[in-house]
């Protein structure tokens, strides 16, 4: 059994993260609360194997929190804000999640903490409902139904879209923007106004660029600090390439 604790000033928060931890066996919540300090009150005297910790708290922040436990669960931050990604991984903590935080994301960072606990079995029964997410796409009169693990990129152009799979690309009746909105932030980035990228399809990229398993696609300028900052958030530690500009 997996103890948790919730700490975050907003209570839809932390409901959200309750939703979350139900769908998963042995993982339950000994502790929530609002505020910061009483958490550290109830960390001195409870076993917390894991803690989701709200970054922006009155009174003492979650990063305070985090300093100042000596004997500190595993500990996963949760933010509206980015920008705290760098002194929030010098604290060593296990993940760095974003709100509203999906589904799909908090399960990835599920993984993370059981791969920490030598629990690769369980980790890879998280990892894989990934390989069962799908979306229903129109195309022509059909609603064909593409497994997310398939898509490469999506192309947009100017009344519909280009779906680019491992097997084929499909014509599909929809705009780039719905798109941007409906697939998961975890697993694709806009990266262009014309393109969506599958974040586990990239090899490489530099300033301008993104070198994807069968493409290269442009970077642009209104895209390049969100790719950034997600690069330094997933910590993915991908390799530049150097290439010609378009």
């Amino acid at each position: 059994m997996t103890n948790c604790l919730l700490v975050d000033d907003e209570a839809p928060a932390r409901e959200l993260l309750i939703h979350h931890l139900s769908t998963l066996t042995d993982f339950h919540v000994l502790g929530s609360f609002d505020n910061a300090v009483d958490a550290f009150t109830f960390l001195q005297k409870n076993p917390v194997d894991l803690a989701f910790i709200d970054i922006q708290m009155p009174r003492m922040s979650g990063l305070d929190l985090v300093r100042s436990v000596k004997i500190s669960p595993k500990v996963i931050l949760t933010t509206a804000y980015r920008e705290y990604a760098a002194t929030a991984f010098d604290l060593d903590v296990l993940d760095y999640l974003v709100k509203p935080i999906t589904q799909d994301r908090f399960l990835r960072a599920i993984s993370k903490y059981l791969h920490s606990q030598n629990s690769p079995e369980l980790a890879s029964q998280i990892a894989s409902r990934y390989e069962k997410m799908y979306m229903f796409f129109k195309v022509g009169r059909d609603q064909l139904k593409i497994f997310l693990k398939d898509i490469i990129y999506i192309e947009g152009l100017v009344d519909y879209i280009k779906v680019h799979t491992n097997e084929k690309t499909y014509v599909v009746s929809e705009k780039l923007g719905y798109m941007a909105e409906k697939l998961p932030d975890d697993k694709f980035i806009r990266v262009h106004k014309s393109f969506i990228i599958a974040w586990d399809k990239l090899l490489s990229y530099n300033a301008d660029q993104v070198k994807l398993v069968t493409q290269t696609l442009p970077l642009g300028r209104l895209y390049k600090g969100a790719f950034f900052r997600k690069i330094q958030v997933d910590n993915v530690g991908l390799p530049a390439f150097k290439t010609d500009v378009y």
